[in-house]
């Protein structure tokens, strides 16, 4: 064992060309390149006479990379500048300058070819192991809030439903993997529903382009019950699971469902929550009305609590057009909430939780990447290390944040790594899998 030194005897020189900062980045940008992320980004975007339109691919990697370093903000990315570490990443490193230059020359037009660029990807991951191939897949629809602070951020200015000013983007999300199938940003004082069957219709035509040949179930909370989206899963033979929106008529119908039918869930309390289910026609004003399942959850109060002293239950309630036992039905629908945990890896994770321009296109471009971003941690630890799903944090912690350095002897150029790292043989063997993946023809 190596003594330890006293931190103030220890001299500090920024002066080697050959170490590597975040030498662990090797792992996604293998497998971008494997994916061919640069190239899509030169064949499908196209910024016309802007100033940022050079070396689109170069900037999209060098974003993409900054991102799973832990950047956060556009500056950040000039960390990747340093010592030997461009050299790893299989790109031309850009300058913040150049990046922000980039960003701000997108229209929304651009970012829908950004969009072309991630439907692309998606379709090329899926198939080299990241896919669910002919397995049922369950897609969770939400919205988020991406707060801001400043007054001159286009479509953020002014206060959203919170009460706070930010965008509001819609996101579709793979259940069980994380992947994040799709992302579209709005402006912040959008309503939930405000666009959703579009992007929901898209979100489907991109699973089933991607390679996703088993049965689609959608699942949503009750800013999603509308008939466009109930309609939209109809049309593509998708089934859905959607909380509604409780109104008397329908408090009324739940209260009169008998006491026999209810069925106790196993809960942290005995006795605590109980589901039952009937039928209900939702939209009954639309021509293609049809009846579906009602699943109703009842919770009790926790004893002593407020609501204990006004309520018998608080009921949650689902329409369904799905098969199945109603305890596993119920029980899978909650499993909509795991979509937060997506959400929160694409704000802290990677770069989300900070929308860098003042232009709402730029910010939307922004937003587009950090997507491909999580994608590449999401199928890194997939392909690479056979882990269904790993938080970009603990991707960083365990590999990307590793410090190497390049060395050059009879033609060939080694990155050294920390000798005795924890995951030292789990990163040699994700790399070699992801060598293996067949370059784009």
């Amino acid at each position: 064992m190596i003594a330890s030194e006293r931190p103030d005897r220890i001299q500090v020189a920024f002066d080697d060309h050959r170490l590597v900062a975040n030498a662990g980045l090797l792992l996604p940008v293998t497998l971008a390149e494997r994916l061919g992320l640069s190239e899509l980004a030169d064949s499908h975007l196209d910024l016309g006479d802007a100033p940022g339109r050079a070396n689109v691919g170069d900037k999209i990697l060098t974003l993409a990379a900054s991102a799973l370093a832990g950047g956060d903000c556009i500056d950040d990315a000039d960390a990747l500048r340093s010592g030997g570490t461009g050299r790893v990443l299989g790109c031309t490193v850009k300058a913040p300058s150049t990046l922000g230059t980039f960003l701000r020359s997108f229209r929304w037009g651009h970012v829908r070819q950004l969009d072309r660029v991630s439907r692309e990807l998606l379709a090329r991951a899926w198939p080299a192991g990241a896919g669910p191939g002919d397995s049922p897949l369950t897609i969770d629809l939400d919205s988020t809030v991406c707060e801001t602070y400043g007054l001159a951020k286009e479509g953020a200015s002014q206060h959203n439903y919170t009460g706070q000013r930010g965008y509001h983007p819609l996101v579709a999300v793979a259940a069980g993997t994380g992947d994040v199938l799709m992302a579209r940003l709005r402006k912040g004082r959008a309503n939930t529903v405000r666009g959703a069957a579009n992007f929901l219709r898209e979100t489907l035509s991109r699973v089933r382009y991607a390679g996703a040949t088993g049965a689609l179930t959608v699942r949503a909370d009750s800013g999603f019950y509308a008939h466009d989206i109930v309609s939209v899963c109809r049309s593509n033979d998708v089934r859905f699971s959607i909380t509604v929106r409780q109104h008397r008529s329908l408090r009324n119908l739940i209260e009169a469902i008998p006491e026999t039918d209810w069925t106790p869930i196993p809960y942290w309390m005995d006795g605590a929550a109980d589901v039952a289910e009937t039928t209900y026609t939702p939209f009954g004003g639309e021509p293609d009305a049809a009846s579906v399942r009602l699943i109703v959850r009842r919770v009790r109060p926790t004893p002593g609590s407020q609501l204990a002293l006004f309520a018998s239950y608080s009921y949650h309630a689902f329409i369904t057009d799905r098969e199945g036992d109603t305890l596993q039905l119920e029980a899978d629908h909650r499993r909509h909430a795991e979509i937060e945990n997506a959400i929160r890896d694409l704000k802290y994770g990677v770069g989300l939780n900070h929308l860098p321009s003042g232009r709402f296109a730029a910010n939307a471009a922004w937003m587009a990447v950090q997507v491909m971003a999580h994608n590449l941690a999401r199928w890194t630890a997939r392909i690479g290390l056979g882990e269904q799903a790993v938080t970009t944090k603990t991707l960083r912690r365990r590999f990307f944040s590793l410090v190497g350095r390049l060395t050059r002897s009879a033609r060939r150029i080694t990155l050294h790594l920390p000798r005795g790292w924890p995951w030292g043989t789990q990163f040699g063997n994700a790399l070699a899998r992801m060598r293996t993946i067949p370059l784009p023809s």
